[in-house]
């Protein structure tokens, strides 16, 4: 309580670890004693004022979880464009290699072992670009870190390794669905047709 004069400016209170609706309920039992004792209307925001921290707190947090799954549909949505992309590099690939293709077979190639080198390369593909991406991703958080003053809201940015390990696998998995398709267009080509093939 700052007491100026037989005045009460404001009041500071700590609620310690209550919740959302603890502070309402308490906030909504302190305006109703004070209107009583000062008479005036609780309902009337110019008479009391009162900021709640948990409540904007909350109200932060939501906003950050908003932005958070906002940046996951984008990664979702570049993960399928990316897929598409080396889906179609592949098959090109495929069709540019349509005659080896049919000379492998002839030469007893199994349909499997052609699966896996489109699905090898496929990957191949697929984790240098992310590792690129990876890298220079780590680079600029770095540069970031170095030019701009620390704060309590960008503190030490750093990529997690559970995150890094994780966006691996995801690149392996993403770049395996990526191949499968051309694969098995690699792998039902006819030797005879292939090696006709212009």
């Amino acid at each position: 309580v700052f007491n100026m004069q037989n005045r009460v400016g404001s009041i500071l209170l700590n609620l310690g670890d209550a919740s959302v609706e603890e502070s309402l309920e308490m906030i909504e039992a302190i305006k109703q004693d004070l209107s009583e004792t000062m008479v005036f209307d609780p309902a009337d925001p110019r008479a009391l004022f009162v900021y709640n921290s948990i409540e904007n707190y909350q109200n932060l947090m939501r906003l950050f979880s908003s932005i958070r799954f906002f940046i996951w549909i984008i990664g979702i949505m570049t993960i399928i464009a990316g897929i598409v992309g080396v889906s179609n590099i592949m098959m090109i690939i495929v069709k540019e290699r349509t005659k080896e293709i049919g000379i492998r077979k002839s030469m007893g190639a199994t349909p499997w072992s052609i699966i896996s080198l489109i699905l090898q390369e496929s990957i191949l593909i697929t984790s240098f670009a992310g590792y690129v991406g990876l890298v220079l991703g780590v680079g600029l958080l770095e540069l970031l870190s170095g030019l701009l003053p620390e704060t309590d809201y960008f503190a030490n940015p750093e990529v997690n390794m559970q995150v890094a390990i994780a966006a691996t696998l995801i690149l392996i998995f993403c770049g395996a669905l990526a191949g499968f398709v051309p694969a098995r267009k690699a792998a039902s080509v006819k030797p005879v047709v292939a090696l006709r093939d212009d």
